[in-house]
């Protein structure tokens, strides 16, 4: 998969990028990212990328010649691949599991960073493909956003996780939030690993995470629960959890 981003800050992302997960894609040959610094498609010697918007109002707005000169040299690396133009911004869908798992399955990924006030609306009119939020609050620029969309991405990418299962047992992949994991020891400080993980009954395992899995969603997300079906038996689960006194609430 090809990544490439478009901003005016391109040193922000060494680290992330030279870290992880999203390095070992690279180095395995899984994953390209690129970076291109909007500033380098400007003519003038100050290398000017934004203005004042028109009809007044505080703030600036990138301008679209440098923004349109970028995605028009982005596009001619590949002429036989068509990317998938998204542009960060608060005012786009969304970011949820769902969108990472579609991303994921394209070629090709351009992702556009806004800033200041935002991108002129033509830009985002004619040049890009979808437009993408990752929560209700406003940041100083697409570059955090870009970071959380390509790591979320690349982790789907087939052969970067380390196992095969890894990526479908998380939370949202089932749209339920993940069970409860435990490790060695068994026993820590007296806090003891529940019997059933440790009897080798997969059968039961398997049970005793979804039934975890149902409890946490409907404490922690129970808005999810009305999205994902559930079984007669797994309601009666939450109906003995609510009996317990699991913090959860009447349906």
């Amino acid at each position: 998969m090809r990544i490439d981003v478009l901003t005016l800050f391109p040193a922000m992302f060494s680290g992330p990028f030279d870290e992880s997960i999203i390095k070992r894609a690279q180095d395995r040959g899984l994953a390209q990212v690129h970076l291109h610094n909007i500033r380098d498609f400007t003519h003038d010697r100050h290398h000017i990328v934004d203005d004042y918007p028109y009809g007044g109002g505080a703030g600036m707005v990138l301008k679209p010649e440098p923004v349109f000169e970028a995605l028009q040299s982005v596009r001619s690396a590949l002429v036989d691949v068509v990317p998938v133009v998204a542009l960060m911004t608060p005012q786009g869908q969304r970011f949820e599991q769902s969108m990472a798992e579609e991303l994921a399955k394209a070629p090709w990924l351009v992702l556009l960073c806004g800033h200041y006030e935002g991108v002129d609306e033509r830009i985002r009119q004619h040049m890009v493909d979808r437009e993408i939020s990752v929560g209700d609050y406003v940041l100083t620029g697409g570059e955090l956003p870009a970071m959380v969309v390509l790591d979320a991405v690349v982790r789907l990418i087939p052969g970067v996780m380390g196992s095969a299962d890894s990526a479908g047992d998380e939370s949202f992949s089932s749209g339920l939030l993940e069970y409860p994991h435990y490790t060695r020891p068994s026993d820590f400080m007296g806090w003891k690993t529940p019997d059933v993980l440790l009897s080798g009954h997969h059968a039961e395992v398997a049970k005793w995470r979804r039934r975890q899995a149902l409890i946490r969603t409907a404490q922690r997300r129970p808005d999810l629960l009305a999205e994902n079906p559930i079984t007669a038996e797994e309601r009666e689960w939450l109906a003995e959890a609510l009996e317990e006194g699991q913090g959860l609430s009447p349906a």
